[in-house]
Parts: structure tokens; C-alpha cells; sequence
């Protein structure tokens, strides 16, 4: 399975999968804030040594002087942190509150601080800065206990931990996390998603995505994880947070690069969970509803048509230079600003994230 990190508005993420015959599979979501009745929210902010300078604390390594460029350390974490923690309470918590807790501090990284709950108002004014004790260590393992075990009874759980992403317990964190996720195949706990934010320039995205793509052997997917430097709206913290009986728009189409119709939508509605297969060779395909076009790439490198070239079936378009490709995209996501998306009615029993598959 490959993530993509290029993907366009409005998708929320988008991974494609070798299927037979040389073609493509794709799974993607439509972005959307999801509703969940009696929802739980926290977050955690990775309280180990190796994040004293993303606090703006200063080890005494550095050196000041304007001569050699020298310049004052800054609390990069507070506004990551006041922007997560009131989005979560103003869009998702049941109670208006989101739990914010430090982890990995103390002797081995291995004890949490409490530091309240906080309204997204009382966030947004938050200053929040180091831990009382740097971790000597960063252990992730205690922090989802805590969550999980808080809030046992919540309908719903939706928990972020923020990091420099250099774990020392992967693997106890992995197993733990099968055995829940088992739970909660199985109906003896309630759902809950855990979402990884790495921030600074020290992520350590290999470990992120070992979890994110944890083989669980259930088709509860536990994890997320997305890096801050990379994140175009919060929204994006959901992208795996679907509800596969929301529909999005009344109908839609994926086409090929030809502009082959792959998937129909006519009939049922556009949902928010998305599953086709596009034939081989193809560099993109192409969402087509409520009159608008939008053309995802389907790798990186991929090159998509220039704005207001038109696809036929008997055409392929020609590739833009990376420039123009970049400008096309630009453009679509200014044109799905203020599209009216027509969403599930609220409260139906959610089904939480993106399958697992047996060729994942």
C-alpha cells in the first residue's frame, strides 16, 4: 500500500494498491467533519528531551551570536497545539472539552502529566509550554492506555498525539493495539482512532507509518498519522474518521486519463468512502460531480492535465509541466471552496475508517 502526500481538495487521503493485470486499486475519503454522538477527545504532546527546543527551551548548545546566524528559540508547539485542541473541542467532543495530557516524561519517558481539559476558548488563549520533567525516553504506550481506559465507556474515542516521532516502545505499542483493535472487532469496546502528528524537522516517519499501517488482522485501522509541515487544513486529522453510509453529493463519476467512466455513482450517491480500480499505466483519475472536475494524481511524480483542457474518451490529455500541474491543482481545491456538499443525515451509526484488505 502506498499513502499519497500529494493530494488535492477534496480529498481527505488517498492509497493506492497494486491490483491484477497491472492495474490500480484505489481506496480514498471525501474530507469531512464527522459526527459522532457522545465522542471523547484528548490530546498529547510528546514530553520527552529530544522536543526541549520545539518548546523553546534552550539546552545550551547553540550558539547566539548574530555573527555565526544565531537566533532565539521559539515555542513551536503551542500554536499546533491550541489549534488541535480547540478544533477537537468545538467540533467533536461531547462535552465542549477536549483532555490535554503530556507523555513520555520522567525517569524512561514512561509517566504522563495531566494538564486539564480545556474548552476551545480556553485553548486558544493556552500557552502550552514544557512538561514539569523531560522524558529520558519516548515511550507512546502509556499515553494510549490512559485514553483508552478514561474514557472506556464513550461511545467513541478520538485521541491525537503530538511528536517528534522517535518512539522506544513500536513494538509494545503494536501489540497493544492489535489486542484493542480486536476489542473492538469483536463489540467488547467502543471505537476509537488514534491520529500521530509529527512536527519539527526530526520526524521519525518510518515508525509513523508502521503503526498507520499496522496489520491488525481485523478491519479496525487504529491508526493515522500526518506531518504538520504538510497538513493543508486540521480537517485532515479525520481523513480515516468515515462514515461509509454518508453521501456526499447525489451523484458523481471517477474517470480514467481517457475519460473513461470507471465508476458510476449515479444511482446511489457519491459516498464519502471511495473504492475502483483504474487501468494500467494511468497517472491520475478524475473525480466528476455537481459539474466540477478534479484530477487526483495517483503517485508523486505523477503529471495531470493542465486547467481547462477537456478529457474524451477517444483523447488523452496532454501531461503539464510540473508547474502547471501544481497551478492546476491550486486550482481545483479554490473551486471546491464553498461547493455545497450534501452530507448523511447526523447520527447514524458510524463505520469507522478505511478497511484493512488482505493485500494491504
Amino acid at each position: 500500500m502506498a499513502q499519497l502526500k500529494n493530494v488535492v481538495d477534496p480529498f481527505g487521503e488517498v492509497n493506492v494498491y497494486p491490483a491484477a493485470g497491472g492495474r490500480t486499486r484505489v481506496v480514498a475519503t471525501i474530507l469531512m467533519e464527522p459526527y459522532k454522538e457522545g465522542a471523547q477527545t484528548g490530546i498529547a504532546l510528546d514530553g520527552s528531551g529530544s522536543m526541549s527546543k520545539l518548546y523553546g527551551v534552550d539546552d545550551g548548545s547553540r550558539i547566539l551570536s548574530p555573527l555565526f546566524g544565531g537566533k532565539k528559540l521559539s515555542n513551536e508547539i503551542t500554536p499546533v497545539a491550541q489549534k488541535v485542541c480547540a478544533y477537537l473541542a468545538r467540533k467533536l467532543d461531547a462535552d465542549g472539552g477536549t483532555t490535554c495530557i503530556y507523555w513520555a516524561v520522567g525517569p524512561g519517558g514512561s509517566q504522563i502529566e495531566e494538564v486539564g481539559d480545556f474548552t476551545a476558548e480556553q485553548a486558544e488563549r493556552h500557552t502550552f509550554g514544557p512538561p514539569a520533567d523531560f522524558g529520558t525516553g519516548t515511550q507512546l504506550l502509556p499515553a494510549v492506555k490512559y485514553f483508552v481506559e478514561r474514557f472506556r465507556s464513550a461511545p467513541f474515542g478520538f485521541y491525537v498525539f503530538i511528536t517528534d516521532g522517535e518512539l522506544h516502545d513500536l513494538e509494545e505499542v503494536k501489540q497493544y493495539s492489535r489486542e484493542l483493535a480486536r476489542a473492538v472487532a469483536s463489540r467488547r469496546r467502543s471505537p476509537v482512532k488514534f491520529v500521530l502528528i509529527g512536527v519539527g524537522d526530526s520526524v521519525n516517519e518510518s515508525q509513523m507509518e508502521e503503526l498507520d499501517d499496522l496489520d491488525t488482522g481485523t478491519e479496525v485501522d487504529l491508526w493515522d498519522h500526518k506531518l504538520a509541515a504538510e497538513m493543508r487544513v486540521l480537517q485532515e486529522i479525520f481523513a480515516e474518521v468515515v462514515d461509509k453510509n454518508a453521501r456526499v453529493a447525489e451523484n458523481g463519476r471517477i474517470l480514467d486519463p481517457q475519460g473513461r467512466v470507471v465508476k458510476d455513482y449515479a444511482d446511489t450517491g457519491l459516498p464519502a468512502w471511495l473504492e475502483f480500480e483504474v487501468p494500467a499505466g494511468s497517472d491520475y483519475f478524475t473525480l466528476d460531480v455537481n459539474g466540477r472536475r478534479v484530477n487526483q494524481p495517483l503517485s508523486d511524480r505523477a503529471r495531470v492535465p493542465a486547467p481547462g483542457v477537456s478529457v474524451t474518451p477517444a483523447q488523452a490529455p496532454p501531461a503539464a509541466p510540473p508547474a502547471a500541474a501544481a497551478a492546476a491543482e491550486d486550482e481545483s481545491a479554490a473551486e471546491w471552496k464553498g461547493l455545497p456538499l450534501e452530507f448523511g443525515p447526523a447520527g447514524e451509526t458510524p463505520d469507522v475508517g478505511i478497511e484493512k484488505h488482505e493485500d494491504d
